[in-house]
């Protein structure tokens, strides 16, 4: 059984969430047809990396397994849970004894583990073709919002009424504007946190 892969790297920690801070390997899994604009992988409009598969980076179970070496496993993407295998990847890494986090924009839906956790990244506001699964707002544990101008949050406000989760808004890196508004939004949402990109303020992956 293989995986398509985007890429691997290790040696790095989660910058974003409640496990900002932990050492961890990232998978990042091949391909998303969500296409935001200011996606860092390649994905953009479908982007050439969904397009046309990557065949020469498929990893098969065993070799990722053996490749695991943080207390936490990160399976982002693209869109990891476009691919079947993923709750499969998720139970062996379980057993294991390693934290498995599954970052998603909620586009797509996978039966993985409760011991599993789940970011939902949402980008409906971006692509309304792709709208976050109902699923999702009572399966995710954390709720992660990149801001931009600020309006972004009140998408998704009605339907975060009933979110028991816990809930963030991450300012765009590369917008020192974001920060403030950030800031803005975190006043008047006082049940949300702030998450900072730690790794990217600490040069890592």
């Amino acid at each position: 059984m293989n995986f398509p892969i985007h890429e691997i790297f290790s040696d790095t920690i989660q910058g974003e969430g409640y496990y900002s801070g932990v050492p961890a390997d990232f998978i990042r899994l091949y391909g998303c047809p969500v296409g935001c604009w200011f996606c860092d992988t390649g994905y953009q409009e479908g982007g050439p990396y969904y397009q046309k598969q990557i065949t020469k980076n498929n990893k098969s179970l065993d070799e990722l397994l053996d490749w695991v070496k943080s207390p936490l496993v990160v399976l982002t993407g693209g869109e990891p849970m476009i691919h079947k295998n993923l709750p499969l990847l998720c139970d062996e890494l379980l057993k294991m004894g390693k934290i498995v986090s599954v970052e998603t924009s909620g586009s797509y839906w996978q039966e993985v583990s409760d011991q599993v956790w789940v970011t939902l990244s949402p980008k409906e506001h971006i692509s309304p073709k792709f709208p976050v699964l109902d699923n999702y707002w009572k399966r995710a544990n954390e709720f992660k919002l990149v801001v931009f101008d600020g309006t972004e949050l009140d998408y998704y406000k009605p339907r975060l009424e009933q979110f028991k989760g816990l809930k963030y808004l991450s300012p765009e890196y590369e917008s020192k504007e974001s920060d403030k508004i950030a800031i803005d939004l975190l006043l008047q949402n006082k049940d949300f946190r702030i998450s900072i990109q730690k790794h990217k303020y600490l040069n890592l992956r």
